[in-house]
């Protein structure tokens, strides 16, 4: 029998189901991942999840396996590379946000130790558990996003919008929104 998940996930995706099962609200401390999200979820924009999802792969390898000193150190020709990978979403300025953000993800790291760390402070190390009843109850941005969007833009990140902040809060598990039928919502 098939558990019952929240609805924004297709019967049947089996990479929808994965990621909704064992990563989606789930809370993450490791840099490398909070830097791996926060790649994904700007290249997201405007585009679907799934679509994205299928490329992790491709962006593990464009993204020195998303460790963000490697990235930090990309050249104009690190872009260029990327932006001829089929694999990935080959928008320059996504590809080049994603260079700028390690850089200034780097930055809160040597001022907070850590960019969890960092992170986790803006709910005081507790995540957020919200029992929506149906997905139309879930919120695309809130006070927090907006804060942390308003922040991370001060120091110089980019495709960091409320809406795409508050999909990262929930991606990294900071906010957890699954719904009241969905069995991860008894974990």
């Amino acid at each position: 029998m098939t558990p019952r998940r929240c609805a924004w996930v297709p019967e049947g995706d089996e990479l929808y189901a994965a990621y909704h099962d064992e990563e989606w609200g789930r809370p993450v401390h490791d840099d490398r991942t909070l830097f791996e999200f926060l790649v994904l979820e700007g290249a997201q924009a405007g585009l679907s999840w799934r679509t994205v999802l299928a490329r992790r792969p491709a962006y593990r390898r464009a993204f020195a396996d998303f460790d963000p000193e490697a990235v930090a150190r990309f050249t104009q020709a690190d872009i260029e590379r990327i932006v001829q990978d089929p694999g990935v979403i080959r928008h320059r300025q996504k590809i080049t946000s994603a260079v700028s953000n390690a850089v200034a993800f780097g930055q809160i790291r040597a001022g907070s130790g850590t960019f969890a760390g960092w992170l986790w402070a803006h709910v005081d190390d507790t995540p957020i558990v919200n029992r929506p009843k149906t997905t139309d109850d879930i919120p695309t941005e809130t006070e927090l996003s907006r804060g942390l969007s308003r922040e991370l833009k001060r120091r110089g990140f980019s495709f960091v919008g409320p809406t795409i902040s508050y999909a990262y809060l929930q991606a990294v598990g900071v906010v957890d929104d699954h719904t009241v039928d969905c069995f991860c919502a008894r974990r």
